[in-house]
């Protein structure tokens, strides 16, 4: 026998008929038709602007450019008959990107290869955010009602999910985080296997074929963001833990089918992804830690009550919070709001007997508390944050997850509350008002989620002149060329008009994350020193910056010994003659090749 998930009894008693496993049927249907609608509208600008208008990224559209460029990237390789490599130097000519360990979305890119070779990577990132939200919501009705959730409940609890504002701030430039449409569907199958209900324990045959499913499960979220996978095995152990701790008796007959369908998963993960696990902790530019001050990246309380700007209800000073955040606006994911907040622990306690509400409340609450970083000894994740895999993670993204639990705890709880009191003759001498409060107070919980429509910038243009200047030059296929301004963190523009156009085959510098000499991950390195001195002159010359960075004669210095080192075939600058650029690169490359519109040329 498996733990008893979900529970027999009063809970779930009448309303078997209306709680399948799975979300189909005239309702699961309409369902998630409902949640695609909302997403569209939700994501209206990007649609009326398809494949020109771009989230506004935080606090510039690098995230995005960097999400576009692996869009066309993986179409690319799609269109040349193969998968996309795993390190190349399409980016970064010619030291190269461990993409392993980048956010390049390969499995979403590969998927979405079709779209973004007819509309172009904008276009098929709109998409792909449109059926984050969508997709999101179903996968998490989806789990709600295969553990006995209504249409009602399980509807209710998917839209706070898919909806929430973790996900609504990961939208504005963490699409791959966004797309969390993997996550609920990893819980519920290792649920499976786990407890043995939903049919994994029918048979020999039921763990192995649950473990497959998980195993293709994870292997999907590798290649979508490995960091959301690391977090949602942290719910899933919380979830366990629980369920062990409350049925001890029925964890030693479920050892070994757990244990197959474990194995099988593991196994399966291991085919399709165990060589890119093996290129990028053991193949070309490996690193290890991370480029970010983790402690930085804990909630604080504050974040858990004050609405940002992109929610309906707001206040001005609780916008100014939120836009004030020690981390950036994609990674204020903490908000749910004081009805939540309240409504959440009252649910747990009152409904503690029912083993799906404990497990999600405690679930929920552990992971709350995690997210708050480790920045003091007083909290659990300052004791975590050395463990493997939790090095490199940001903790504040466990909030992603935690407001699923919560809209398992408002699910389920809701169904408890309209259900008929043990002992009742049935639904028909239940007052009518213990269906439509508990409804009520639902909704108006939920109500300070409630979205405003995503806000649309217009993607970085072309310059003019940017294909008749790459015909005039007629490079090679493989050909490197230096673009300036030349990408970074802050000034991703050529990363953009690379994956608008193709062009150049590969780029010099970039937007990702790399080893530096010692093998420590960080954002900016893309050689030797001098290369960073070039790259942060020659943009500073570009932007028109004063002070001594954009000095022509210190420019000239570091730019001949970084030109010696990248080797480009060409180099095209976006800028007109007479600038102080353009006077820096006459005198050290002589006159142009070719100009036309914005931009100077350089064949070399």
């Amino acid at each position: 026998m498996g733990i008893a998930l979900p529970e027999a009894g009063a809970a779930t008693a009448g309303r078997r008929a209306d709680a399948p496993g799975w979300p189909v049927g005239r309702a699961g249907l309409l369902v998630c038709v409902g949640y695609l609608a909302a997403s569209v509208a939700l994501n209206w600008r990007l649609w009326a602007g398809l494949g020109t208008m771009s989230p506004p990224g935080d606090p510039v559209p690098s995230d995005n450019d960097l999400l576009a460029w692996s869009l066309r990237y993986a179409a690319d390789a799609i269109a040349h008959g193969h998968l996309p490599a795993l390190v190349t130097t399409v980016m970064n000519a010619p030291r190269g990107v461990n993409l392993m360990w980048n956010a390049t979305i390969l499995f979403p890119a590969t998927a979405l290869a079709p779209v973004t070779l007819l509309a172009g990577p904008q276009a098929s990132l709109t998409v792909m955010l449109t059926l984050g939200y969508a997709g999101s919501a179903a996968a998490m009705y989806w789990l709600l009602r295969r553990y006995g959730a209504t249409v009602l409940a399980g509807g209710l609890g998917g839209a706070v999910f898919g909806f929430s504002p973790a996900l609504l701030a990961s939208g504005g430039g963490h699409a791959n985080i966004e797309f969390a449409v993997l996550l609920p569907l990893i819980i519920g199958v290792a649920l499976r296997i786990v407890t043995g209900c939903g049919g994994a324990s029918s048979g020999r045959r039921g763990p192995l074929v649950a473990g497959v499913w998980l195993g293709l499960l994870v292997a999907g979220q590798i290649f979508t963001e490995e960091e959301m996978l690391t977090d949602t095995a942290v719910a899933c152990l919380i979830v366990v833990a629980v369920l062990a701790a409350s049925r001890p008796r029925a964890v030693l007959p479920r050892l070994g089918a757990a244990a197959a369908g474990l194995g099988a998963s593991a196994a399966t993960a291991l085919l399709i992804a165990g060589y890119a696990l093996w290129t990028q902790f053991h193949g070309p530019l490996t690193e290890h830690g991370s480029p970010y001050r983790n402690a930085k990246f804990g909630n604080s309380p504050g974040a858990f009550v004050n609405p940002p700007a992109a929610l309906l209800f707001h206040s001005t000073s609780s916008a100014a919070y939120a836009a004030s955040h020690g981390g950036s606006g994609a990674e204020y994911v903490a908000y749910l709001g004081w009805p939540l907040l309240v409504l959440i622990p009252l649910l747990t306690v009152r409904y503690w007997r029912d083993l799906r509400v404990r497990a999600a409340g405690v679930t929920w609450a552990a992971l709350e508390l995690l997210s708050l970083g480790g920045h003091s000894a007083l909290l659990p994740f300052h004791w975590l944050q050395g463990l493997p895999l939790l090095v490199e993670m940001l903790p504040d993204r466990l909030s992603l997850v935690a407001i699923g639990a919560a809209a398992a705890v408002l699910a389920f709880g809701l169904d408890l509350a309209r259900s008929p009191a043990p002992g009742a003759a049935g639904p028909r001498t239940a007052p009518l008002a213990r269906g439509a409060v508990p409804v009520a107070v639902a909704v108006l919980a939920v109500l300070p989620l409630v979205p405003r429509p995503v806000a649309a910038v217009r993607a970085t243009p072309l310059p003019t002149g940017w294909g008749t200047v790459f015909t005039r030059l007629d490079l090679s296929p493989d050909a490197i060329v230096l673009v300036v301004p030349a990408p970074y963190q802050q000034q991703s523009a050529a990363m953009r008009w690379q994956a608008d156009t193709g062009q150049p085959a590969r780029l010099v510098a970039g937007w990702f994350i790399g080893p530096n000499p010692s093998g420590r991950a960080v954002t900016m390195y893309w050689g030797p020193p001098v290369t960073h001195r070039a790259v942060l002159c020659l943009d500073a010359l570009w932007a028109g910056a004063p002070g001594p960075a954009a000095s022509g004669t210190a420019c000239a210095a570091v730019l001949r010994p970084a030109l010696a080192y990248w080797r480009p075939a060409a180099v095209v600058a976006d800028t007109r003659p007479g600038t102080p650029l353009a006077r820096l690169l006459v005198t050290v490359l002589g006159k142009p090749t070719t100009l036309d519109g914005d931009l100077l040329a350089w064949r070399r």
